[in-house]
């Protein structure tokens, strides 16, 4: 493979990871986004923990039409993000809303106390019974930071 080949085809994955952040994927067969976690402050047991800048909260989904196969939704950090304390008290949901954003269906998942610098969850696998979207929430002290969706199209 000649140089210039090689960078055609590095600037070409490098312009697909930059689309797949700015865009919902569709999920004909795998959808990989992330969303950059914002820094907010919030208090444990009266201590006060900061999240900086630095994590990215990815979405991941394997299936074809309305059949779900694989889903996973979790945190990584980077840079000043990595030195960060953790996330306390957090929580990932699943949801999935038809075409008109109307939510039908939602799959909770457990509250961890633990802090936790890479938090992260799988869902099993999901027979939708419509087109529309599918989002992972992560809940921080109950309140959502973060969600990152995908478009479930045919």
């Amino acid at each position: 493979m000649s140089n210039r080949s090689t960078a055609r085809t590095a600037a070409a994955v490098a312009m697909a990871g930059t689309l797949a952040l700015l865009h919902p994927a569709q999920a004909h067969a795998t959808a990989i986004g992330s969303t950059p976690v914002a820094a907010f402050h919030y208090q444990v047991g009266g201590v006060t923990m900061k999240i900086p800048t630095g994590c990215l909260f990815t979405h991941i989904i394997r299936g074809g039409g309305t059949n779900i196969t694989y889903q996973n939704a979790g945190v990584d950090c980077g840079f000043v993000g990595a030195l960060n304390s953790g996330f306390c008290n957090w929580r990932i949901d699943f949801t999935y809303a038809d075409t008109d954003n109307r939510r039908y269906r939602t799959s909770r998942g457990r509250t961890h106390t633990e802090c936790k610098i890479d938090p992260m969850r799988n869902n099993g696998p999901q027979r939708l019974p419509r087109y529309g979207r599918a989002c992972a929430h992560l809940n921080i002290n109950g309140v959502r930071r973060v969600s990152q969706c995908h478009h479930i199209t045919k």
